[in-house]
C-alpha cells in the first residue's frame, strides 16, 4: 500500500477558508431569505383561508340545490 501524500499547507488553508466562507455566505443568505419566506407564508395562509371559505360556500349552495321539493 502506498503511504499517504503530505498535503500542501496552502491547499489546507484554501480548503478551510472555503469552508468558513461557505458557512458565512449560507448564514447571510438565510438571514436575507427568512423574512421573505415569512411574508410568503402569511400570504399563503390568507389565500388558503379565502379558498376554504369559497369552497364551503360552494358546498352549501350545492347541497341547497340538491334538496329541493321541486324534483
Amino acid at each position: 500500500m502506498v503511504p499517504p501524500v503530505a498535503v500542501s499547507p496552502l491547499i489546507k488553508t484554501a480548503r478551510w477558508s472555503a469552508l468558513f466562507v461557505g458557512i458565512f455566505y449560507g448564514k447571510q443568505r438565510f438571514e436575507y431569505l427568512k423574512p421573505i419566506a415569512a411574508e410568503e407564508r402569511k400570504i399563503e395562509e390568507t389565500e388558503k383561508a379565502a379558498r376554504e371559505e369559497q369552497e364551503r360556500i360552494a358546498k352549501q349552495l350545492a347541497e341547497a340545490n340538491e334538496e329541493t321539493i321541486l324534483k
